[in-house]
C-alpha cells in the first residue's frame, strides 16, 4: 500500500521558478494537477506539464499555486529523501552482513526498493513488490529496473536469497517484459550453487525475455570473510570455466541478434588471468556501474588523453589504487613518464579492513590508505586521491576518514581527481 500523500521540500534555489512562486523549504507538496505526490518519482513524473496546479501545506494550512513552466521542468527545488524499503532476504553471500563494525549507519541498510533501482541503478530481487508497486512501475514507465536474478530455478534462487517465500523470478521477468519494462540483470556467481550448467540455463532463461531483459552481468561473489559463509570464493579455474560459458552464449546471441547481451564483470577477467575484451565488445556499456567494462573503458581512454602545452612538470606526485587495478593504472602512468615527462608514482593499497581478497579500489578505507602511506610518503609533495574511494557528495571514505585526515596523517597536500585518464592529467595540470 502506498504511503499517505505529501513530500517535503528540503531546499529552494534562489531565483528559481519555485522561489518566485513563493514555495519555501519545509512546505509539504500534496499534489500536482490533482495527482497525489508520494515521493520524488511522482514529482518527476507529474511536473512535466506546461501548466502546474500545485497543492501544498504550510504550517497546517492548505495552499495552492499555479505555475506556467514554459517547458522548464526544473522548478529549482530538492525533495527530502523518502524512507527506503528494506530487504527481507537473508542471502548466503550478503555483503552488508559481512561488513565489520565501524562504518556509518547508512552502509548497514539492506535496501530492496524499486525506486532506488530506477533512480540510481540499485539491484533488487523483486521479493517485496506488491500489486500497487507493480502497477506503478508499469504506469509510470519506471524503466530500466536493475534485477538480481542469480538463478532462474526457484529452489536454487530461494536458497541463495535465504528466503523460501521469494517469488518465482521467471514470472516476474515475464510480467515486466510483457509490459515493456526494460531490465538489466545480474547473476552473482556462487561456486557450487549457480555455476556450471546452472549458470548456462539461467542465462538462457533470462534471454527468453530479450530485448526487455536487456543485459546480463555475471559477477563473482565478494567475500570479506572466506570460510565463514556457506559460499566459496571464485577460483581461477571457476572463473575460466564461467568465461567459457559466457563467451559461447555471447557468440550465439550476437550472431542471432547483433547483441552480446551477457557479460562477465572485470573482476572475473582478473580472477581468470585473461585479457579484457576491446571496448566495442561491451556495446553501450549497460552495466558499467556494476564493474562491467570499466577497465576496457579506462584503457581506451588512456590512449586518447590530451596534455596541455603549458603543462607544469616536476612536482613529486603520488596516487594509489586497489590491487586489481594497479597494473592498468601503472601502465598508464609509465606511459605518461616515457612520452610526456609526467612522473607520478602509483601505490597499490592492500585492503586490510575487508580482507586481502577484496581488491577493488572503491572499497578501500581511509585507514588502509594512511597505513600504506606510512612507509611510502617520503620525497612526495602531493597525494592524488581517486574520487571512486569517496562518498559521492562528501570527501570522506567508507570509514568516515576525510581528505583532511589523510593530509594531516601523511603530511602531503591531498587533492581529489576524477578517476579517468584525462581526469588525472587535468588534476595534475591544475596543481600549477
Amino acid at each position: 500500500m502506498r504511503s499517505k500523500a505529501g513530500i517535503k521540500i528540503e531546499s529552494i534555489m534562489p531565483g528559481s521558478l519555485a522561489d518566485e512562486a513563493g514555495l519555501r523549504p519545509g512546505d509539504l507538496l500534496l499534489s500536482i494537477n490533482s495527482h497525489p505526490l508520494h515521493d520524488v518519482i511522482d514529482f518527476m513524473f507529474y511536473n512535466s506539464a506546461d501548466s502546474l496546479d500545485i497543492k501544498y501545506k504550510r504550517k497546517g494550512s492548505i495552499k495552492r499555486i499555479q505555475l506556467i513552466t514554459e517547458n522548464e521542468n526544473d522548478l529549482g527545488l530538492t525533495i527530502k529523501t523518502f524512507k527506503v524499503k528494506t530487504c527481507k532476504n537473508n542471502c548466503l553471500f550478503c555483503f552488508v552482513k559481512q561488513l565489520p563494525k565501524g562504518f556509518r549507519k547508512s552502509l548497514y541498510i539492506k535496501d530492496e526498493d524499486y525506486r532506488l533501482s530506477f533512480l540510481y541503478g540499485n539491484y533488487i530481487t523483486f521479493s517485496n513488490l506488491d500489486s500497487t508497486a507493480r502497477k506503478r512501475i508499469v504506469e509510470q514507465r519506471l524503466s530500466p529496473i536493475y534485477v538480481s536474478v542469480h538463478s532462474t530455478r526457484r529452489a536454487v534462487r530461494n536458497r541463495l536469497l535465504g528466503n523460501p517465500k521469494a517469488p518465482d523470478i521467471m514470472k516476474e521477468l515475464k510480467f515486466f517484459s510483457e509490459n515493456r519494462i526494460r531490465m538489466h540483470t545480474q547473476i552473482v556467481l556462487c561456486p557450487g550453487h549457480n555455476d556450471g550448467m546452472e549458470l548456462r540455463n539461467t542465462i538462457k532463461d533470462i534471454f527468453k525475455f530479450y530485448p526487455y531483459a536487456s543485459s546480463i552481468a555475471v559477477v563473482p561473489v565478494g567475500l570479506t570473510t572466506p570460510g565463514k559463509l556457506q559460499v566459496e570464493a571464485v577460483t581461477k579455474e571457476t572463473a575460466i570455466e564461467t568465461m567459457g560459458i559466457v563467451q559461447s552464449l555471447q557468440k550465439r546471441f550476437k550472431k542471432n541478434h547483433g547483441d552480446p547481451v551477457v557479460y562477465c564483470s572485470d573482476e572475473m577477467y582478473i580472477k581468470a588471468g585473461q585479457p579484457f575484451p576491446r571496448l566495442k565488445e561491451y556495446g553501450s556499456l549497460p552495466q558499467i556501474e556494476n564493474g562491467v567494462g570499466m577497465t576496457s573503458l579506462f584503457i581506451h581512454q588512456s590512449k586518447r588523453t590530451r596534455t596541455p602545452k603549458s603543462f607544469t612538470r616536476g612536482k613529486k606526485l603520488l596516487t594509489f589504487t586497489g590491487a586489481s587495478f594497479y597494473p592498468f593504472l601503472k601502465k598508464f602512468t609509465d606511459r605518461l613518464a616515457e612520452k610526456e615527462g609526467i612522473h607520478i608514482d602509483v601505490l597499490s593499497v592492500e585492503n586490510n579492513f575487508f580482507g586481502p581478497s577484496i581488491t577493488v579500489t572503491g572499497l578501500l578505507t581511509g585507514r588502509d590508505v594512511i597505513k600504506a602511506l606510512h612507509d611510502n610518503r617520503d620525497s612526495y609533495e602531493v597525494l592524488i586521491v581517486p574520487d571512486s574511494v569517496l562518498k559521492e557528495d562528501e570527501d570522506i571514505f567508507l570509514d568516515d576518514v576525510s581528505l583532511k585526515d589523510i593530509e594531516e596523517a601523511s603530511g602531503l597536500k591531498t587533492v581529489k581527481t576524477v578517476a579517468t585518464p584525462q581526469g588525472l592529467i587535468d588534476t595534475i595540470n591544475s596543481l600549477g
